[in-house]
C-alpha cells in the first residue's frame, strides 16, 4: 500500500459524514419534520464547509499551492473531487425536499406556489408585501463596468434582469439585485382553512417585483445566494489589540472572495453568465438548485407549532440521581465525584455550580474557560454577579471561536465592565479546553471544586449534544486545574501536572505513549485493547500508531462521528481496527478514550479530537476518570455505542460507510434509545426507593 493510500482524504471523509446525516433525512422510519430537520442540518453543514474548508483550498489553489495532503491529493484535485461529490449531494437533497414537502402537505403543512394562491391569500400577500417587505428591501443597480456590490455571505437575494430601453444603443439587458438581509421573514404565513400554509419570501418578491422598477419591463427575477470565504487568518503577532484585530477579520469576511454561487435552476444563461462573471466564480463552484435555496432556513419550519405528530416524542433531560437538589453542589462533591452524561442527564448541575459559587460568601474565586455559550448565558451572568459580589473571577474567553467571534466579543466586554478579569485566550492558540475551578474557604481550610467537560458551557446545546461532565473535588485534579489556569493566564511555563495532560505540550505525547504501551503488551502476548469515542480522527502520527498497534494484534474499536482518515480492515495494516459512526437525534460530541493498560484500565474524558489542530494548535485537556463506578459507567457507554445496529454505520477500507441492520442473532439495538431508557429507569428507581423508605416521625422534644 502506498503512503498516500494509507489515509482517506479529510474533505471527502467530511462529505461522507454529511451524507450520513442526509441518509437520516432519507430514512422512512423517521417522522417527516425530523427528516426535514436532518435535511436542514446538511444544508447548514455545507454552508460552513464551503466557507472554511473550500474557501481555504481555493486560496491555496490561487496561490499556486500544489503540495499534496496526506491522502496524496493537491488542492486542485481536492476541489474537483469536492465539486463532483457536493453536486451529487445537492441533487439528493432536493429530491428529498420534494418528497418531504409532499408528506408535510398531506398533514396540512403546505408551501404555496405563486400560481396556486387563492384570492384571499393574494389579498393577504399584497398587504404583507406593502407593509413588511416593500419598504424594507432595496434594489441595487449592478453595472457591467463596475464592481459587484458587497453582499453578506449566506444571505438570500434575487437578481433582476431588465429589458433594455427601446432607444438603448447596445440593446443589452440591465441588472439589479435585491438583497433580503436577515430582518425579513423567509416564510410568509398565509390564511387557510386548516393547517399551516406559507409562501417563501423570494416567491413574494417575484410576484411583486414590478413595484421596484416602475416603468421598466422585468424579464427575469431569480433567487441566488453567495457563500464567502471565511477562512481568514488572524495574525496575532501583528495585533497589539486582539479585540480590535478580531473586528478587522470579521469585516474582512464581508468582502472576501465568493466560494460558492447557488442559483435557481430556472435562471437563464444570460443571468447566470452575468453573475459568474461579476463574482468571478468558476463553473465547478456554481450550483443550480431545483428548489428553495438555503436549506438551513427550514430549521424554522421543523419547529412549527401544532404538528407534534410529525416529530419525535421529546426526551427531556433527567435529573442526575447522584445529586441531591436539597443540598449545595459543594456538599455533594465533598462526598465524591459526579459524572453526568448529557443530554440524557441535565446540564443544570454545571450551571448551578457556577450560580451557587457566585452568591456563596465562602467562595473566594472562580476560574472559567468559555469557548461557545448561549445568547443569554446563565453562566456568563453568574460570573458577572460573582465579580460584582467581590469574588476574584477570571474568564478565559476564546475570541477565535469560529462564527461566534462577535458574540464572544460582546459578552467579554460586558464581563470586563462587571469586574471580571478577562483573558482573550493564549497567543497563537485557540483555548478549546472546558474547565471551571471554584475556590472555597471551608472549616478545614481552602477547598477547590472543578468541572471538566467535553462540550461547551452552553445550556442550550447541552439539550441536543451528547457530552460528558466530570464534577470533582479531587485534590490532584483541582491542583492541576489551578496550575492550568495560571499557565494560560500568566507568563509561566507549561506546567508538569499530577494527573492532567494538556495540548499543545504533553497531550500528543501521552496518547502516543498509551497507544504504544498497548502495542508492546500485545507483542508480549498480553491482552491489549483501545476504544475511543471522538468527533474526528485525522492526525497521521496517531493513525500510524494505531496501524502499528493493529499489526501487533491490539483490538481497536473506534466510534468516530465525523471525519476519519484511517482506513480500517486493510489486511496487513488495520485488520484489527473497526470504525463506526452513529447519527441519531442527538449530536454525538463526547470524547471518551479507553486503554486496557495491562488490566489497570485507563479511562479519560477529553476536549480534544485526534487532529493536528487539536493536538498542536489548541489548548486542550485530557482528564483521567479514576473513580471505579464512574469509570465503569463510561466503559458501559462506550460499549453501548459499539452495539448499535439501528443508527450505526461502519466504515469500510474504501472510505464509504455501510448501514448496520438488526439480525435474528442481534436484535435491534439503538444506543441513544438505550442510554435514555437507562437514565429514566435510574430516576424512577430512585423515586421508588424514596417512596418506599420508612422514615419515623419523632415527637417534638419537650422543654426541661
Amino acid at each position: 500500500m502506498t503512503s498516500e493510500s494509507r489515509y482517506i482524504d479529510r474533505e471527502l471523509s467530511w462529505l461522507e459524514f454529511n451524507q450520513r446525516v442526509l441518509d437520516e433525512a432519507a430514512c422512512l422510519e423517521n417522522l417527516p419534520l425530523e427528516r426535514l430537520r436532518f435535511l436542514a442540518i446538511t444544508g447548514s453543514n455545507l454552508d460552513e464547509f464551503f466557507m472554511v474548508r473550500v474557501g481555504g483550498l481555493q486560496q491555496l489553489s490561487a496561490s499556486q499551492g500544489s503540495s499534496a495532503d496526506p491522502a496524496g491529493l493537491t488542492p486542485d484535485e481536492q476541489l474537483a473531487a469536492i465539486s463532483d461529490r457536493t453536486h451529487r449531494m445537492a441533487r439528493h437533497q432536493y429530491a428529498l425536499l420534494a418528497e418531504i414537502e409532499s408528506l408535510l402537505a398531506e398533514a396540512g403543512l403546505i408551501r404555496v406556489h405563486p400560481e396556486d394562491l387563492v384570492e384571499r391569500q393574494t389579498r393577504h400577500l399584497e398587504e404583507v408585501f406593502s407593509n413588511e417587505v416593500y419598504g424594507v428591501l432595496t434594489p441595487i443597480a449592478v453595472y457591467r463596468d463596475e464592481p459587484f456590490p458587497p453582499l453578506p455571505g449566506l444571505s438570500l437575494a434575487v437578481c433582476v434582469r431588465l429589458d433594455p430601453p427601446a432607444d438603448a444603443p447596445d440593446r443589452q439587458s440591465r441588472f439589479a439585485v435585491i438583497p433580503f438581509g436577515r430582518n425579513v421573514a423567509r416564510f410568509i404565513t398565509l390564511p387557510a382553512e386548516g393547517g399551516y400554509h406559507y409562501l417563501l419570501l423570494e416567491d413574494a418578491v417575484r410576484v411583486h417585483v414590478d413595484r421596484f422598477f416602475p416603468g421598466e419591463k422585468v424579464a427575469e427575477c431569480v433567487p441566488f445566494r453567495i457563500t464567502l470565504n471565511a477562512d481568514l487568518a488572524l495574525r496575532e503577532d501583528q495585533a497589539s489589540d486582539l479585540l480590535s484585530h478580531m473586528r478587522e477579520v470579521l469585516d474582512a469576511r464581508k468582502a472576501s472572495d465568493c466560494a460558492r454561487l447557488e442559483i435557481a435552476a430556472e435562471a437563464s444563461e444570460e443571468t447566470l453568465g452575468f453573475l459568474t462573471s461579476k463574482l468571478e466564480v468558476e463553473d465547478r463552484d456554481v450550483y443550480r438548485l431545483p428548489g428553495p435555496i438555503d436549506l438551513a432556513a427550514f430549521f424554522r419550519l421543523a419547529d412549527a407549532r401544532g404538528f407534534d405528530k410529525l416529530r419525535d416524542e421529546p426526551w427531556p433531560p433527567q435529573p442526575s440521581t447522584a445529586i441531591d437538589t436539597g443540598e449545595s453542589i459543594f456538599e455533594t462533591l465533598a462526598h465524591g465525584d459526579v459524572l453526568l452524561y448529557h443530554p440524557y442527564e441535565s446540564f443544570e448541575p454545571v450551571v448551578r455550580m457556577v450560580e451557587e459559587a457566585a452568591v456563596d460568601p465562602d467562595v473566594l474565586a472562580i476560574k472559567q474557560t468559555l469557548y461557545r455559550t448561549s445568547r443569554d448565558s446563565p453562566i456568563v451572568a453568574a460570573l458577572a454577579k460573582a465579580a460584582e459580589n467581590g469574588k476574584n473571577v477570571t474568564a478565559v474567553v476564546e475570541l477565535k471561536a469560529r462564527f461566534d467571534e462577535a458574540r464572544n466579543m460582546a459578552w467579554a466586554e460586558n464581563l470586563e465592565r462587571a469586574g471580571v478579569q478577562v483573558v482573550y485566550g493564549v497567543k497563537g492558540f485557540k483555548t478549546h479546553a472546558k474547565a471551571c475551578v471554584v475556590v472555597r474557604r471551608e472549616p478545614h481550610g481552602i477547598q477547590r471544586y472543578c468541572h471538566f467537560g467535553t462540550g461547551n458551557y452552553n445550556e442550550a446545546t447541552a439539550r441536543v449534544y451528547s457530552d460528558a461532565s466530570l464534577l470533582t473535588s479531587d485534590e490532584d485534579l483541582c491542583a492541576d486545574a489551578v496550575a492550568f489556569f495560571n499557565a494560560i493566564t500568566g507568563y509561566s511555563q507549561p506546567q508538569t501536572f499530577r494527573k492532567l495532560d494538556a495540548a499543545p505540550i504533553g497531550l500528543r505525547e501521552k496518547l502516543m505513549e498509551l497507544i504504544e504501551g498497548e502495542t508492546e503488551r500485545s507483542r508480549q502476548g498480553q491482552k491489549a485493547r483501545i476504544s475511543a469515542k471522538l468527533n474526528s480522527l485525522v492526525d497521521p502520527d496517531i493513525i500510524n500508531a494505531l496501524y502499528a498497534a493493529s499489526q501487533a494484534g491490539v483490538k481497536i474499536r473506534l466510534n468516530i462521528r465525523g471525519i476519519c482518515c484511517l482506513r480500517p480492515g486493510v489486511k496487513g495494516l488495520s485488520e484489527n481496527v473497526r470504525v463506526v459512526s452513529i447519527i441519531d437525534r442527538f449530536l454525538e460530541h463526547a470524547r471518551i478514550v479507553y486503554f486496557r493498560h495491562g488490566g489497570d484500565e485507563r479511562v479519560f474524558l477529553s476536549s480534544a479530537d485526534w487532529m493536528p489542530r487539536n493536538l498542536d494548535r489548541r489548548i486542550e485537556l485530557l482528564v483521567p476518570v479514576e473513580t471505579p463506578a464512574l469509570r465503569k459507567r463510561l466503559l458501559h457507554i462506550l460499549g453501548t455505542y459499539l452495539k448499535d445496529n439501528v443508527k450505526s454505520r461502519e466504515l469500510n477500507p474504501g472510505g464509504t460507510y455501510k448501514q448496520l441492520h438488526p439480525t435474528e442473532r442481534h436484535p435491534a439495538y439503538r444506543s441513544q434509545d438505550e442510554l435514555y431508557r437507562e437514565v429514566v429507569g435510574a430516576v424512577r428507581a430512585a423515586e421508588q426507593s424514596r417512596r418506599t423508605a420508612f422514615e419515623p416521625h419523632l415527637p417534638e422534644p419537650t422543654g426541661a
